[in-house]
């Protein structure tokens, strides 16, 4: 394995780690926000709510640990897409003002939000193509690399996230 691969792994565990916490920070408001995405029937929404963030939780896992990771890259993929679609779909309904429901607070919806969805499952699959056995330079610098993309979608969302929340106020 080379260094890109581990790195879109290590960088797609750390989104949903995060995700996840800070759905199970706040389940409560998390089931609202899935509410809000009005894609289905109550009951439903409300399975999603609750599974959502213990399988972005094992996924993170799984994907960091190497154990299964080519089919938690493949089901993380697919489960990127139907983030994308969802998000997709309310933004065409014109709901530019719900929660993304990743897990940060004051995250709308945004077409760039959902570029970064596909792309991420895009990767994820693509890396897929490149998986083998890794030494530890490759491996050191896949971590490092992917942490590094964590740490910039990371600041980029508290970033927008400032940007709405100021525009929303003005």
């Amino acid at each position: 394995m080379t260094a890109l691969p581990i790195a879109i792994q290590v960088a797609a565990a750390l989104i949903f780690l995060e995700a996840a916490v800070g759905k199970f920070r706040d389940w409560d408001a998390f089931e609202g926000v899935v509410a809000g995405y009005d894609l289905g029937p109550e009951w439903a929404q409300m399975a999603v709510a609750r599974l959502l963030p213990p399988v972005e939780t094992i996924l993170a896992a799984l994907l960091f640990v190497g154990v299964l990771a080519q089919w938690a890259a493949w089901f993380a993929a697919i489960l990127f897409a139907v983030f994308a679609g969802a998000m997709a779909i309310n933004l065409v309904r014109g709901r530019t003002t719900i929660d993304c429901g990743c897990g940060r607070p004051g995250q709308p919806l945004t077409w760039g939000r959902v570029a970064k969805n596909l792309c991420l499952a895009l990767a994820l699959v693509a890396a897929q193509a490149f998986n083998g056995p890794a030494d530890l330079p490759q491996w050191s610098l896949g971590l490092a690399a992917g942490v590094a993309i964590f740490l910039v979608d990371y600041a980029h969302s508290l970033l927008s996230g400032l940007g709405a929340r100021r525009a929303a106020t003005s």
